[in-house]
């Protein structure tokens, strides 16, 4: 009878491993489905998105409550790598706007903005960035891009200039123009 009850103590001490194991994964998937939940309510607030579609889209960008501040910046980077590679004229003036959007040095932004400018995002990330930002345009708030169409598009006139030209001839390059007029259209589009 004894060795009965060792082993209906070894199945009991199995199964409630097997179940304390079960629990810890379900608290950790209900943790993990709370802070996804946050993370959205966190982007809508800041972005004035509210369609479920266009949030998934942004986290599946990678955007986050601590990098959303880069999204008006996609376009201008995109027109900083129209001639293939982005100049440091180009990166300083990139790099200054991010700082007066709120991109303090070594954050997860500043990091972020980092990388799009060493290496190229992209064409999708460019183009679904930019219906993006249109979406956040159209919102009847006003934009938590906190930036027009024009002047966005007026940012990317000014990367575009920032390198080129010799005497201030020839300025913007025909690829760089190319990136404009199609920013430009995607971003005053109804």
């Amino acid at each position: 009878m004894a060795e009965r009850d060792g082993l209906t103590d070894q199945a009991r001490k199995r199964e409630e491993d097997y179940f304390r194991k079960r629990d810890r994964e379900l608290i950790e998937k209900m943790r993990q489905a709370a802070a996804a939940e946050q993370t959205r309510r966190d982007l809508e607030a800041k972005t004035g998105l509210h369609d479920p579609a266009l949030l998934a889209d942004l986290e599946e960008l990678g955007f986050t409550p601590d990098t959303i501040t880069l999204l008006p910046l996609v376009p201008i980077v995109q027109v900083a790598w129209a001639e293939g590679g982005v100049s440091e004229a180009e990166r300083k003036l990139i790099v200054q706007l991010a700082r007066a959007r709120g991109a303090e040095a070594g954050s997860a932004a500043d990091r972020q903005l980092g990388e799009w400018l060493d290496r190229r995002p992209s064409a999708d990330v460019f183009t679904r960035a930019t219906r993006l930002i249109r979406a956040m345009l159209d919102q009847p708030a006003g934009a938590a891009v906190d930036l027009n169409a024009d002047e966005l598009i007026k940012y990317c006139e000014n990367i575009a200039a920032a390198s080129g030209g010799i005497l201030g001839i020839g300025r913007i390059s025909a690829e760089e123009r190319t990136a404009l007029e199609r920013i430009a259209e995607a971003l005053k589009a109804k």
